[in-house]
């Protein structure tokens, strides 16, 4: 007998609409469940603020989606992670995902020379990093790279390609390339600009996210704990189409659903 738990929604939660990113693999892997997805656009960026103004933002964010009823949280937000992570499940009756700069794959990678890790400054600062860090130095050298301003220019608007482009030419200007086996996007809304970042390093540099690991993670918790929707088995069609209720904190709500659905629709993914 199927879990009746495993009706509702998926939560999904950034500061902005970075995690779309990390929505659209969860989609893609999990086809057929239904998702909540809140952007704090009201409070974004998280990067640059306090580890605790950001713990206590998460956390709330956490039990308003836990009042309106979902079965696991994903935290498609680095910087979220790692402020708030442990006090979040401590609140919560559910799986909660986490994101992590995704080191690992890139250190496994066994490419000889630098990986860069492009995150905000207070994902670098966090003792999860640290930690992350240390425990793969013997093995690569990592560079952190704090983009500060980077998430507000993609947040602002996508479209402003000539922004984005002055930014990162600036920020890879006193970089040899040579020297760099990989780079790591430590903030999922970097994964945005992905083709962007790998045309300013000349498109030879493997560059890495989480977001698809993420996605198979969450699949496995939710199948260990019979909690997957298993209505439908078929392979979806593309586009998929999928079942997604957006909340967007601040004035302009509208705006960023539309935002958000037009991201969506460029990965394959059509919004009911």
């Amino acid at each position: 007998m199927e879990n009746p738990k495993a009706k509702l929604p998926i939560g999904v939660f950034d500061s902005g609409i970075g995690g779309i990113s990390v929505l659209a693999e969860l989609i893609k892997a999990l086809p057929y469940e239904k998702y909540l997805y809140f952007a704090d656009t009201l409070h974004s960026p998280y990067g640059v603020k306090s580890e605790e103004i950001v713990r206590t933002l998460s956390v709330k964010v956490a039990e308003f989606l836990a009042f309106i009823g979902i079965k696991s949280l994903v935290v498609a937000c680095n910087t979220a992670t790692s402020a708030a992570i442990h006090e979040i499940r401590k609140t919560c009756p559910f799986p909660v995902i986490g994101m992590e700069p995704a080191l690992k794959p890139a250190v496994e990678l066994g490419l000889a020379g630098k990986i860069l890790v492009l995150a905000t400054p207070l994902t670098l600062k966090s003792k999860k990093f640290n930690e992350l860090v240390h425990h793969y130095k013997h093995r690569a050298e990592i560079i952190p790279v704090p983009c500060v301003g980077l998430v507000e220019i993609i947040e602002r608007d996508q479209s402003r390609r000539r922004e984005i482009e002055g930014y990162l030419s600036q920020l890879f200007s006193s970089v040899n390339t040579v020297d760099i086996a990989a780079i790591v996007l430590g903030c999922t809304h970097y994964v945005l600009i992905k083709k962007e970042i790998l045309h300013a390093v000349g498109n030879k540099i493997a560059v890495i996210d989480g977001n698809s690991g993420t996605a198979r993670h969450l699949r496995t918790v939710l199948q260990n704990i019979c909690l997957l929707n298993t209505a439908i088995v078929d392979r979806p069609h593309v586009p998929i189409n999928a079942q997604v209720t957006f909340y967007i904190s601040g004035a302009e709500r509208e705006k960023g659903i539309a935002q958000c659905k037009q991201l969506l629709q460029k990965e394959g993914i059509i919004c009911e």
